[in-house]
């Protein structure tokens, strides 16, 4: 595919090897503008912004990656194959499972449990299952950096899911918790499985914005967008850490 390719307008040498990846558009430009020193806007199609600067010294590109797996499927596919970034970690929302797991706690996905067809895509058999699991270097630095910052992160299974809204009576919530996963959110497997075949890395680490159990327990779209500073810079601290592996 040439570059630019549709969905990025950016020459190949405007992204830093590691990416970071919000869902939302507002929060990559809060990253790029709150963390990053001298970032400049690399990609703007279909206002999926995506921003290079540097922090620490080492070169970050944050981008949005929109929702839901097909969304992150296009952009990190695009990132990984094309434009030669080597790691991309989701920084993301994510509904809580376990009773244990509380509002604004951070969880990091060493697994990715879906119920997306998504991974049928890459041709393993209808029988087949494929478990999509984090790159064990970005998810050990990752935890790393977390404790860096004086916080036990919940490490474990997420569940990627493709329904948002689910018909009365057939949620399977209930099943997952009883599996152990920590929590829900919508884009991790995609971005897992993209990275497996491109022989890349790929992390996700979550803020819990609100409880699956307790519904009292919920985060505004304006608290999302700005007040999850935690995880985002145990996420550029974990992008820090793969230059120094590099050097």
């Amino acid at each position: 595919m040439p570059i630019p390719t549709p969905h990025i307008n950016a020459k190949k040498e405007d992204f830093a090897k590691t990416v970071l990846m919000p869902g939302d558009p507002l929060r990559a430009k809060f990253i790029a503008e709150t963390f990053l020193t001298d970032p400049v806007l690399v990609n703007n199609v279909r206002g999926v912004q995506g921003h290079t600067g540097t922090w620490k010294g080492v070169p970050v590109t944050v981008m949005a990656s929109g929702m839901g797996i097909p969304s992150i499927g296009i952009y990190s596919w695009e990132l990984f194959n094309f434009y030669d970034v080597d790691n991309i970690i989701r920084i993301g929302s994510a509904g809580a499972l376990q009773d244990d797991i509380k509002l604004r706690d951070i969880v990091i996905a060493q697994g990715a449990c879906t119920n997306s067809s998504y991974v049928k895509s890459f041709g393993l058999g209808e029988l087949a299952t494929y478990a999509p699991i984090a790159d064990f270097t970005l998810l050990s630095k990752a935890v790393e950096a977390a404790r860096e910052h004086g916080i036990e992160a919940h490490v474990g299974n997420i569940l990627s899911s493709d329904p948002f809204y689910t018909p009365e009576g057939h949620s399977k919530n209930d099943e997952w918790k009883r599996m152990g996963v920590m929590a829900v959110e919508m884009e991790a497997a995609g971005l897992y499985a993209n990275a497996a075949y491109a022989h890349k890395r790929a992390l996700a680490i979550c803020t819990i914005s609100d409880h699956i159990y307790r519904p009292e327990d919920n985060l505004s779209a304006e608290e999302r967008q700005s007040s999850f500073t935690q995880m985002m810079e145990i996420a550029l601290d974990t992008a820090v850490k793969m230059a120094e592996l590099d050097k």
